[in-house]
């Protein structure tokens, strides 16, 4: 059984389905793939956050390419980043730096990044928050300038408070150095995703890729929606069975193996018997980062060029915008567009709380501000929540997050996968990742006459 049918839960669900195994797969909501998924409204079609596919795993890629055959699209990238009124190149090139930022800043910033490498190369600095991180790789004078206010925008707390281990894992191997490099001698920077130049993404949205994955478990097993669990029974050693509540009607569920995507507090919270003290402690210093995305419906064929607007600037609500139809035209009607805003929030705040109209009005306030759009141009608007969409990674989380996971790790048929199962910072190929190697780790430990014909079958598909 399956608990949960975002990417993670859907690959293993996949792999497992295939392999001739019966699954079935739960999910608390009305549709599968969790923060990948793809919202229909009115004929516009639009992701919860512009979700491009990158990975470094030709064995996920093949996967993913097989999965989607002639909808699978590669879309060359072009974000900026628009900050005191200017736009800027993301990734840098020094033609744009020296421009936009004037000669004067940009000659600060780069001192500021020599003597910091000189600094580190004197006196190793601890490195524990995002500041240390980011100063360290960039300066102080950059730090400044971009990275602090975005990222407590994103993250809703101090940069002192955001663990190093986030950002090192979300810009693996960049400086100021390779993102200078890489603006001069385009394609090495696709050696770091986030200097990537193209990537993957489906025809009809992200979402695309969950519903291919739900196609092929139903091919074979079970994918129940509007389903949550509600208590998962245990005995020490095994998970024995699981509550699950559709409707209104409860019920039981059991099988022989689990694997987990669900928030990790929440399946530690659903428990029984409930786990010790100190392992509740643990969790409860966990925490989510919420997302509210407002998407405005344009009478215009196309507002910007770009597939992504990052928006570092506290005095605009929004943290980042992006046009479907940029990044595949099948996401708008003939004629029309569309653009996504991203709110990161916490529920209960003042944005999580505000009604949709007060939303969607914000949010035209501030593209028209910019100059994006005219207020005569909106043809439709469309408010969703996602609740949980990120873990909050705090300088102490993997402490605490290790603390559950090691407790979890003495169930002997439990598997926990995916970016909110495990509480780690997981990309797309990742999360699938996570779910694949479960799935074969199952596989692997079938009796043996039932394990050749299980991996014989995975083989063949």
């Amino acid at each position: 059984m399956i608990l949960g049918a975002g990417l993670a839960g859907l690959a293993a669900g996949c792999v497992l389905t295939r392999a001739g195994k019966n699954v079935t797969v739960v999910e608390a909501g009305p549709a599968v793939g969790g923060l990948s998924r793809t919202i229909e409204h009115e004929g516009f079609r639009f992701d919860l956050g512009g979700h491009r596919f990158i990975t470094h795993d030709r064995a996920i890629e093949d996967f993913v390419r097989v999965l989607l055959g002639d909808d699978c699209l590669e879309v060359p990238r072009t974000s900026q980043i628009h900050m005191r009124g200017r736009y800027f190149d993301y990734p840098l090139t020094p033609v744009n730096a020296v421009f936009g930022m004037g000669l004067p800043t940009t000659a600060r910033i780069l001192a500021d990044y020599a003597a910091q490498n000189i600094r580190s190369a004197l006196f190793r600095p601890p490195i524990v928050s995002l500041e240390d991180w980011v100063v360290n790789r960039f300066g102080r004078a950059m730090f400044d300038l971009y990275f602090r206010e975005y990222s407590e925008k994103v993250w809703g707390i101090g940069c002192r408070e955001i663990g190093a281990e986030w950002v090192a894992r979300r810009i693996e191997g960049l400086s100021l150095w390779e993102a200078i490099r890489n603006a001069f001698t385009k394609g090495r920077g696709n050696d770091i995703h986030t200097l990537a130049d193209t990537f993957l993404y489906p025809r009809e949205g992200i979402g695309m890729i969950a519903d291919r994955l739900q196609g092929e478990i139903e091919s074979g097993s079970s994918v129940r929606t509007d389903t949550r669990v509600c208590r998962v029974d245990h005995d020490g050693s095994f998970i024995t069975n699981v509550m699950l509540r559709q409707g209104r009607e409860l019920y039981n569920a059991s099988g022989r193996d689990y694997i987990s995507s669900i928030p990790l507090t929440a399946l530690l919270a659903s428990l029984s018997p409930a786990p010790p003290e100190e392992v509740r402690r643990a969790a409860a210093k966990l925490a989510y980062r919420d997302l509210v995305v407002s998407t405005i419906m344009i009478d215009r064929d196309q507002v910007t060029d770009l597939t992504w607007m990052y928006l570092p600037e506290q005095a605009i609500p929004f943290g980042r915008i992006h046009e479907p139809k940029n990044w595949s035209p099948a996401l708008a009607p003939v004629g029309k567009t569309h653009i996504v805003a991203e709110y990161f929030c916490f529920r209960g705040d003042s944005i999580w709380s505000a009604g949709d109209e007060d939303l969607t009005a914000m949010t035209v306030k501030h593209l028209c501000r910019m100059g994006f759009i005219t207020g005569a141009e909106v043809i439709g608007s469309c408010v969703v929540r996602v609740p949980r969409a990120y873990p909050l990674f705090t300088i102490d989380y993997r402490e605490h997050a290790d603390a559950v996971l090691d407790y979890l790790g003495r169930f002997r048929n439990l598997k926990v996968i995916g970016r909110g199962g495990m509480f780690r910072y997981h990309n797309m190929d990742h999360a699938m990742g996570s779910g694949i190697a479960a799935a074969n780790e199952i596989l692997r430990a079938a009796p043996a006459p039932a394990r050749e014909q299980l991996l014989a079958g995975a083989a063949s598909s």
